[in-house]
């Protein structure tokens, strides 16, 4: 299987985010294979572009050019664990009701991603 790449995108500001950072650099460890990046919404505007943070933590996942994951998450952990298993089985894209629009806003951000990381 392919590496993954897992972002979450957060704010310095959040109490919810600064505690569900530990955890998710954490989980990061248990899953060396893939790649996590730690994305402040406020500091790094110009790498998210146009996505619409609503709601924290906003998780993007990806493999190569297909992004398999795009929104919020309960800031609970073994949700994410759970995830990264099932799609390291099972990589089928589980975008829910994500719109075109923002699904390109999120493509779009996984190729930056790609690059930099």
């Amino acid at each position: 299987m392919n590496s993954l790449l897992v972002a979450c995108l957060c704010a310095e500001w959040c109490d919810t985010c600064c505690s569900y950072r530990v955890e998710f650099d954490a989980l990061s460890n248990e899953f060396p294979q893939h790649r996590f990046a730690w994305i402040d919404i406020e500091n790094e505007a110009e790498t998210i572009g146009q996505i619409d943070v609503e709601n924290f933590p906003t998780l993007l996942i990806g493999q190569e050019k297909t992004v398999l994951f795009a929104g919020v998450m309960l800031p609970q952990i073994g949700r994410l664990r759970r995830m990264l298993q099932s799609m390291s089985e099972d990589p089928t894209p589980q975008l829910g009701n994500l719109a075109a629009p923002e699904l390109n806003e999120y493509q779009t951000l996984l190729s930056r991603l790609n690059q930099n990381i």
